[in-house]
């Protein structure tokens, strides 16, 4: 047995990445490695040389030299094969590693290879399924209808004559992943000891990449993410997710229901569905709100092939094999951080970032607060949901790549999952803002999410400096209010928790000096009534000026406010409010309140008496 198949059979067997093993077996037969080497570090070093010339005379400087040898980069990578391809997608996401016009250049790398010939495809799935292609099937073309890095997709009868999508993965990958991705880890560790301007460990992210690729290539992990997928969503009829074929699916070989369907990007397609676009838009980014927001499981590849609009009115989600997941505690700390940016508080925001791990705790804060001003506080005053988001992005990359930023896997596949679909919507809608569609459903989360964390930045977001922002209070119940499953009870429970939470103890001081003043008024005016039918000789001097008490709540103006925000939601109703006067009286911060209140009215009749027997008028 030569010593290349070896490390072919050794690399084959291998399901999880362990950069270790990989080592170990490239150093054991190192024949292969010096063949794929040569075909590799030639171009890549000729790049590197060439890209350090232009640095070192200053041709980078310029825009459209440095935009040339982006390109170039790109152009290399889809020569040097999948690894590479993969490789350059995730430093696409990358702004603390890669400068912005290569980013750019970047995020343009598609993942389309030519396919590879159709009777190897057969032979494959023979082999992994252990039954004869006319065993499977009552016809396959042999003809892929599309090929991405790592296999390509060939349509299909089952025996039960549903059509179904099998994908196939290209032969010998998982030993030419292997192999190159080993190289690419040296080229990282060298590019790191010996590169100053890289900050960020290289080795690492090829370390995350490898294990992504890894999990890419086992079509088994993919067939769990889409069932997965379509239960956490199987509450929203507007959602598809084709249906996974067991039986016939394998490490290397994946069946699934065929999807007609029309990509979003094609404007006059999705119209001859009858279906507006602007609806899918709106079907597309709810859905991944409740991805990211709501269950931390986010499909993290929504190019335009992989979103179809059906004739039904429904939109499909395909390709499962690159999924990411956010932990409740980072889900919680990315909304925390947008309060403290609508807040404009930059020092908090800072502090949000080390705690979401984008910064470590020993780096100086203090220079990147100003840095954040920079970049947000233009975009701030024109509001959240007028904000350019890539605008943001790319100001915020130059942020990153200036100060020593480490940017979380979960947070890049998000940025790209977000930038991606708001290019899917500007093709639709040239004045789509992300930011602005996110709102909605980020308010509803804030005002109805019981998460300790989220209760207290929606105090945070409510009080500023003391005050209750009545106004700040109007735009996220009008945000909320655009969501189509708004709770309005739940909602208005909420916001009565604030009101008694420890925090809410300055409304409530609001509410107890509107509530004596009232109450007071109506004393005075009983008073006056009284004074009327006194004798002349034992008249009190009153202050004839009438004051009119028509509604005593309507009148206490937190109250007022409160109501005339909740009249502008839909849905609303008085005996909503009313239902919840019970739990109102029961709170135990009401007698507390009612002996303030008793306390204060007591005070200012101690006072009007003092003022009668003087004979002041009052």
């Amino acid at each position: 047995m030569n010593e290349d198949y070896t490390d072919f059979i050794e690399a084959s067997g291998l399901l999880e990445y362990d950069p270790k093993i990989i080592s170990k077996i490239y150093r054991k037969n190192p024949k292969r490695l010096f063949k794929r080497l040569w075909q590799t570090l030639i171009p890549i070093f000729s790049y590197i040389i060439a890209v350090g010339w232009d640095k070192l005379t200053g041709q980078l400087k310029n825009e459209s030299k440095a935009r040339k040898r982006a390109k170039q980069l790109t152009n290399l990578l889809v020569k040097l094969g999948p690894a590479f391809v993969k490789a350059g997608q995730a430093l696409s996401t990358r702004p603390d590693i890669v400068p912005g016009i290569f980013l750019e250049e970047l995020s343009e790398l598609q993942d389309q290879l030519p396919g590879f010939d159709g009777n190897k495809a057969m032979e494959l799935i023979e082999e992994d399924l252990n039954k004869k292609i006319d065993e499977l099937f009552i016809k396959i073309d042999k003809e892929p209808i599309s090929a991405a890095s790592l296999g390509q997709v060939h349509k299909a009868t089952l025996k039960n004559e549903e059509v179904v999508a099998v994908k196939v993965q290209r032969p010998g990958l998982r030993e030419q992943i292997t192999l190159d991705l080993y190289i690419v880890r040296n080229i990282a560790n060298w590019l790191k000891n010996n590169i100053g301007l890289i900050r960020s460990d290289l080795v690492a992210l090829i370390d995350e990449l490898g294990k992504r690729v890894f999990e890419e290539m086992d079509y088994l992990n993919e067939a769990k993410n889409a069932e997965k997928f379509k239960k956490l969503h199987s509450h929203n009829s507007k959602i598809a997710v084709p249906k996974i074929y067991k039986e016939t699916t394998s490490r290397r070989v994946l069946t699934m229901e065929w999807i007609d369907g029309t990509k979003l990007t094609n404007l006059e397609g999705v119209k001859n569905l009858g279906i507006d676009p602007d609806e899918m838009i709106k079907i597309g980014v709810q859905c991944s709100l409740e991805q990211l927001l709501e269950h931390g499981f986010f499909h993290a590849d929504p190019h335009p092939g992989n979103l179809l609009a059906l004739k039904d009115g429904r939109l499909c989600y395909l390709d499962f094999g690159m999924m990411s997941e956010v932990t409740r505690k980072s889900r919680s700390g990315l909304i925390q951080a947008v309060v403290h940016l609508v807040n404009k508080n930059f020092d908090k925001l800072s502090q949000d970032f080390v705690k979401l791990g984008f910064l470590s705790e020993e780096v100086n804060l203090e220079p990147i607060v100003p840095a954040f001003q920079d970049v947000f506080i233009n975009a701030i005053e024109l509001g959240v949901s007028k904000m350019d988001f890539k605008s943001v992005t790319d100001d915020m990359s130059g942020v990153m790549y200036k100060f020593p930023f480490k940017l979380p896997p979960y947070y890049a596949l998000i940025i790209r999952s977000l930038l991606t679909l708001e290019g899917i919507a500007l093709s639709v809608d040239p004045n789509f803002k992300i930011l602005g569609a996110a709102y909605p459903y980020f308010a509803r989360r804030l005002m109805e999410d019981p998460d300790p964390q989220l209760r207290e930045s929606l105090k945070e977001m409510l009080f500023d400096n003391k005050r209750f922002k009545w106004d700040r209070l109007e735009d996220l119940l009008s945000n909320a209010a655009k969501q189509t499953n708004l709770n309005l009870e739940k909602l208005l429970d909420e916001v009565i928790n604030l009101l008694f939470s420890p925090k809410g103890g300055f409304l409530r001081n609001e509410i107890i000096d509107s509530l004596t003043n009232q109450i007071d008024l109506i004393g005075l005016r009983v008073l006056k009534v009284v004074n009327y039918y006194l004798p002349k000789g034992v008249k009190l001097n009153i202050d004839r000026k009438d004051n009119d008490i028509n509604n005593l709540i309507l009148y206490i103006e937190p109250f007022k406010n409160f109501l005339e925000v909740l009249e502008k939601v839909p849905g609303y109703s008085i005996e909503i409010f009313i239902k919840r006067v019970p739990r109102l009286i029961n709170e135990p911060y009401t007698r507390e309140m009612s002996l303030k209140i008793v306390k204060k009215i007591t005070e200012k009749n101690v006072v009007r008496l003092v003022k009668i027997a003087a004979g002041a008028s009052i």
